[in-house]
């Protein structure tokens, strides 16, 4: 090999070079060549060997990355390691080249701490167990945070540098930013500025950790789904910034110990045209319950499909149920009572805030009406078309600073004859707003609490829905008309769609879930003709579970919740037991003749039923922890239904879920399955 410039280094008599690798002729083992440094060839000759290691060399001084393939493994920390090329001229004796080398060589101290044990490593300091993927940068982490005082020394550029690629993957994911962006000119110039000397990872690298922690999440989420019963989906269905349309796959459940879980599980892509929607909707349900092996788990399924794919075609190809999101069907409830009159006052009211927002005089004029009226100092809120519960904030905030807007647009020093003209809302208007807010007001707390994400949901709906059907929606004298009709309208709707009316009433999940909720078990809202129905309904299930225990567990659970009188004919009773009434009696009667509770099965249902109810205030979940002993078959069914939740998207109306809906339009195709599981599952 000629090389122009400069003596050929005497190495090259025992390496020979392939493309970008350089295989030694002495032992075959194969190194990296990064192309003008032949300083991983010198280490490796003096390491291995030294007898024939070559003694000139005439490379200039080179910063260069290498790696031997052969020894990759050999070192228990990953990180690249940096060596300089010197040059002939300077002299390095063999103890400076021995120290050099060491000191290159040195494993990180964060082995005195960790030791490692198969694919994972353990702190031998308070036992964690972390994942390795021959990476020391979660073992610092560890060691930084929960024991500062043991923290190593050594290695600070490289754990410091690896660490900031860390957090950049973090930020990614939390913030669900295209992978892209570490490549961007910007955010390099920033990285250089503020991390001296940081290598920038390419996009490869970033998606390579993130894939690392997308595939360690998977694997836990399957652990723990093995060890539920029941599991309820959820299918959310949303629009991309490219009018992609995606349904994000989620399931819930309830631990042993009476936590409610949730989880994302699979986000698909849903292709245009309502037939082929419909099979590709049903297909990617089907795959991934079979991919996270919950066939026969499954209880119930929620979704916000509005163009009806799942509740037709699935159902003839699957065993669960299909329920329509809460907050869906309240917002066509809110679409159909909107008549023309009220949609007219709604665009109204959004000029004359936007005109307030937008025009800096009108909103200095404004404030300091508000405080020579002594009103609440604050901005006014403009609706927005994909909200309708925005309608009913931007109404209470015209109401509070009504009369402060109307000085402001009496003002011609402000606001002109023409503009004031054009702006200006009606008393009519204003009788209709005050009378219509509260409407709107109590809707959306309705949604408000179907859709927290803290606490049981899918048991409140129908209490809800018949309390908003049967007083809240009812006309009263007082009401303007067009409200009148809105109630109406929504009232008529809320009964189509929840299907209150039906005959089977008694099977939907939502219902069995209120009777095993035990704050609503009394179902105080249906007529008794429908508490008998759901009554009968809940034996039945109880019977099935007990056909289900029988077949697969045998007669060994039942003999243990059966009232058993033993046999003591046959048994030898020590004398003390004997000579103690107490003891006797036990042994007569059984140990569950004093319990307040019934062994069989429609024993257990009637006693639950007939027990006292718990305070609205109270978390079901909760209660069932402690009473669950008491009525073990219905504890079972309450974690089977009461999974499940009210909406397909918790927590859509606070600010945290909307930032959620408005970063995830931003994912590329190709990462959106990824990303998203990343963040949720958190």
């Amino acid at each position: 090999m000629k090389r122009t410039g400069r003596r050929r280094s005497s190495v090259w008599d025992c390496f020979e070079q392939t493309g970008n690798f350089v295989r030694c002729m002495k032992c075959n083992a194969t190194l990296k060549y990064c192309g003008g440094a032949t300083t991983s060839m010198m280490n490796h000759m003096s390491r291995h060997h030294s007898s024939a290691t070559p003694m000139d060399e005439d490379e200039k001084p080179v910063i260069c990355t290498v790696q031997c393939i052969e020894d990759e493994n050999a070192s228990n920390n990953s990180e690249i390691t940096q060596v300089a090329v010197m040059s002939p001229n300077i002299n390095i004796t063999p103890a400076e080249r021995d120290s050099s080398e060491r000191k290159r060589l040195k494993r990180s101290s964060v082995w005195d701490i960790f030791i490692k044990v198969d694919d994972e490593v353990h702190c031998t300091m308070c036992g964690t167990k972390l994942k390795y993927r021959s990476s020391t940068t979660s073992m610092m982490y560890h060691i930084k945070n929960k024991h500062q005082d043991a923290a190593p020394n050594d290695g600070v550029s490289l754990a410091t540098h690896a660490e900031v690629t860390e957090l950049i993957s973090r930020m990614i994911e939390k913030d669900m930013l295209p992978i892209s962006m570490v490549s961007g000119d910007g955010f390099r110039e920033l990285l250089a500025y503020t991390v001296h000397s940081y290598k920038m990872p390419s996009v490869g690298d970033v998606t390579r950790i993130i894939e690392g922690r997308f595939h360690e999440k998977v694997e836990e989420l399957m652990v723990q789904l093995g060890r539920v019963e029941k599991v309820a989906l959820t299918a959310d269905f949303w629009t991309g910034l490219t009018f992609q349309r995606y349904m994000t796959m989620s399931c819930s459940f309830i631990t042993e110990d009476w936590q409610g879980r949730s989880a994302v599980l699979q986000t698909h892509k849903v292709s245009a045209g309502s037939h082929s929607t419909a099979d590709t909707v049903t297909e990617s349900v089907l795959s991934t319950v079979q991919a996270w092996a919950i066939a026969g788990k499954v209880t119930s399924c929620v979704h916000n499909d509005t163009q009806n794919s799942l509740s037709v075609q699935a159902c003839t190809r699957v065993t669960w149920d299909y329920t329509i999101c809460f907050a869906t069907t309240l917002q066509r409830a809110v679409s159909d009572g909107l008549s023309e009159d009220l949609l007219r006052i709604v665009v109204a009211a959004g000029k004359l805030v936007k005109h307030f927002n937008r025009n800096l005089l009108a909103n200095e004029a404004l404030e300091q009406k508000q405080v020579q009226m002594c009103l609440p100092q604050r901005k006014l809120i403009q609706s927005s078309k994909n909200r309708w519960d925005t309608i009913c904030d931007m109404f209470e905030r015209l109401l509070e600073q009504r009369w402060a807007i109307k000085a402001v647009l009496s003002d011609r020093s402000v606001t002109s004859r023409q503009e004031a003209q054009t702006l200006e809302i009606e008393d009519d208007c204003w009788q209709i707003i005050e009378n219509f807010t509260p409407v709107l007001a109590t809707l959306k707390w309705a949604t408000t609490v179907i859709s927290a994400d803290t606490e049981v949901s899918i048991s409140n709906i129908y209490p809800i829905t018949f309390s908003l059907v049967q007083t809240h929606l009812v006309p009263k004298e007082n009401d303007v008309e067009q409200v009148s009709e809105f109630k109406l309208k929504v009232q008529q709707s809320l009964r189509n769609h929840m299907e209150v009316d039906s005959n089977d009433l008694a099977s939907k999940p939502a219902l069995i879930a209120s009777m095993l909720d035990p704050r609503h078990k009394h179902l105080s809202f249906l007529t008794p003709t429908g508490r008998l129905a759901a009554k009968v309904k809940l034996h039945e299930l109880v019977s099935k579970l007990d056909a289900v225990v029988t077949a697969t567990a045998g007669a060994k659970d039942e003999q243990q919740e059966t009232l058993v009188t033993p046999d003591i004919s046959q048994a030898a009773v020590p004398s003390q037991i004997r000579s103690d009434t107490k003891n006797t009696m036990v042994l007569l009667l059984g140990d569950n003749y004093s319990s307040s509770y019934a062994t069989d099965s429609e024993a257990q249902v009637d006693y639950y039923l007939r027990d006292i109810a718990p305070s609205l205030d109270i978390n079901p979940l909760d209660w069932w922890r402690v009473n669950g002993p008491r009525f073990p078959k219905l504890a079972t069914l309450a974690r089977h239904y009461l999974c499940v939740p009210g909406v397909s998207l918790p927590s859509l109306l606070s600010e945290a879920g909307q930032t959620f809906a408005t970063m995830r339009r931003r994912l590329s195709p190709e990462h959106v399955d990824m990303m998203i599981f990343v963040n949720r599952n958190a």
